[in-house]
């Protein structure tokens, strides 16, 4: 990976963090706990999905096979970036990362995102090959995706559930008001 693709992914990964930081400041356990319907998730449930899907997905980059013809930046990977954050269109998250109380409290959920993206970000920092050429597989995608089409999920998948997290508060009041 060459040094400015690599410093444009740890923007974008940092940027994701910072929307979800932003989301979440103010927050208490209480409110991070509530659901606005059975069957709708709660922020802390949010935060839960984002670890168990980071880390799936850090282990597909980990798994990464590379290949002889790089990939170009291809429309797909524009597509991701343009509309990964975008919550207009429902996605349906794979089961194995649905949350599933495994956090008592948001500092405990946040503390471990952070330790998952620091292994990310450990893994773009050495990533010594190209990402195009470096192919793997996703869940919710048909076929193999390049490291790059993943990096550029995984940059945006905080801020559009950040925006989630915002609904949430805004369906409580802005402070989890009733």
């Amino acid at each position: 990976m060459d040094e400015g693709e690599r410093i444009g992914f740890l923007r974008e990964l940092q940027a994701g963090r910072d929307a979800l930081g932003a989301a979440v400041a103010g927050v208490d356990d209480s409110l991070a706990k509530r659901k606005p319907s059975a069957e709708r998730w709660s922020i802390l449930d949010c935060v839960e999905h984002m670890i168990e899907s980071e880390r799936y997905l850090l282990s597909r980059l980990q798994a990464a096979e590379i290949v002889e013809l790089p990939f170009e930046k291809s429309r797909r990977e524009e597509k991701i970036a343009r509309l990964a954050a975008n919550r207009t269109r429902r996605i349906e998250a794979p089961r194995p990362v649905h949350p599933q109380g495994r956090y008592e409290t948001l500092d405990e959920a946040l503390q471990m995102f952070d330790r998952v993206r620091a292994a990310l970000v450990e893994w773009v920092e050495n990533c010594a090959g190209d990402p195009r050429r470096m192919l793997t597989d996703h869940p919710l995608i048909t076929g193999p995706v390049t490291c790059a089409e993943t990096l550029v999920m995984m940059a945006a998948h905080p801020a559009r559930h950040a925006k989630q997290i915002e609904e949430i508060r805004d369906h409580f009041g802005k402070f989890g008001g009733r």
